[in-house]
């Protein structure tokens, strides 16, 4: 089953660039900044300042570079999530919505879905200046594109004080609603961290239509990673709502039993120029979007039939001296799981074709008896049908 690269459409890559054609930085100087940003929201968290929007410089550089890739990261998961019950009217909630990277994504995959209902979308965020950016986004992109059946409000507010809350909930039930690298930066300081962002999601998930979907985003880190898994432990203790995506069960997540695991996904993507360019200049590989992810749903759906011969890949496919290996999930845990290359056959050839994010079915895993016990590491003999579900 073939991968499909991620891309940025040109309209929305238009209304970047005339958005930022009268903030213009030195391509040295927007590369630094760019590094700058970089590396506060991976290695220096701590001192990253939720107002890095409200400077100048930083925000071209922002809306530059991570505007698209994060975009892209979204776009991906509105093709992962089930559309067969959309209706003329689609409502979406942005929280935590920054420059409108949530809302422009959606606007755009509802212009090229070509529907032809009314879209309104609802942006939540505590920087004014973001919901301006916000706003230009969405106008420059309706008024190139020629849309006239969109809406777009947006309401400044603390994702930490409930306010927000009784400011939208006239405009619910939401179809969508999209919490993008925002659960992250709210409740830093507080005691229960955990328990207070779980607390946020459900009154969230309080807003969604019962056929709707909550998309949760977080960076592919291993610290912010392994706190949405406890906040989705959380939830499905609590029966606040149930995962289509991307695990393949409700139990508890198995990746937090070794503290250095974490679970993350790696879509291929097409970067437009402007990242290439960056990219080259900086000495960033991205080749890739990383990203932890959760589709949550109230009608028990999920993206494929859980049967204990299905399994999520969790790991990239590691080639071997004589072998290729891959950790996989489902109801039964994390597993390593082999197959020798001299086994290969016409049955289970499609495992060469593994990768993160895909869903496979395996007729059947041998463990080895080893000196009076079974061998952790699972093997796909010859004769074993192997089969990719869903590629991502």
């Amino acid at each position: 089953m073939q991968r499909h690269n991620v891309t940025v459409s040109p309209l929305v890559l238009d209304a970047i660039r005339q958005l930022l054609e009268k903030k213009g930085l030195p391509q040295s100087r927007l590369a630094q900044v760019v590094s700058d940003l970089s590396r506060l929201f991976t290695k220096e968290r701590r001192d990253l300042s939720r107002s890095y929007l409200e400077d100048p410089t930083a925000a071209t550089a922002y809306l530059s570079y991570f505007v698209p890739v994060n975009l892209a990261k979204i776009q991906a998961l509105l093709k992962e999530m089930p559309t067969d019950q959309i209706q003329e009217r689609f409502s979406v909630l942005d929280l935590g919505s920054g420059p409108g990277t949530g809302s422009l994504a959606v606007l755009d995959w509802w212009h090229h879905q070509k529907h032809t209902g009314t879209l309104n979308v609802v942006a939540v965020d505590s920087s004014p200046s973001a919901l301006s950016y916000a706003s230009q986004f969405w106008n420059l992109f309706c008024h190139t594109a020629g849309i006239t059946t969109a809406g777009f409000q947006r309401h400044e507010g603390n994702l930490e004080q409930e306010v927000w809350l009784t400011q939208v909930h006239p405009r619910g039930p939401f179809d969508l609603i999209i919490l993008a690298n925002s659960l992250n930066e709210i409740y830093v300081d507080a005691k229960d961290p955990i328990g207070d962002r779980s607390k946020f999601v459900t009154e969230a998930l309080s807003l969604l239509a019962p056929s709707g979907t909550m998309m949760i985003l977080e960076p592919a880190l291993r610290e912010t990673s392994r706190a949405l898994h406890y906040v989705r432990d959380r939830l499905l203790k609590e029966k606040r709502g149930t995962v289509f995506s991307p695990c393949l069960h409700e139990n508890r997540c198995p990746a937090l039993v070794n503290p250095y695991d974490w679970c993350h996904e790696e879509r291929a993507w097409d970067p437009p120029a402007v990242i290439r360019q960056i990219d080259d200049e900086v000495g960033f590989i991205k080749d890739a979007l990383k990203f932890s992810y959760l589709l949550l749903r109230k009608d028990g759906k999920t993206i494929t039939e859980r049967t204990p011969d299905v399994y999520r890949v969790v790991s990239e496919l590691r080639e071997m001296k004589g072998e290729k290996r891959a950790w996989l999930c489902n109801e039964q845990g994390r597993q390593e799981v082999g197959r020798q290359d001299r086994l290969t056959s016409p049955q289970n050839e499609a495992f060469d074709a593994w990768h993160r994010g895909a869903i496979v079915r395996i007729e059947r895993i041998v463990r080895k008896e080893k000196v009076g016990k079974v061998s952790a590491l699972g093997r796909i003999e010859q004769d074993a049908a192997v089969q990719i579900v869903r590629s991502s």
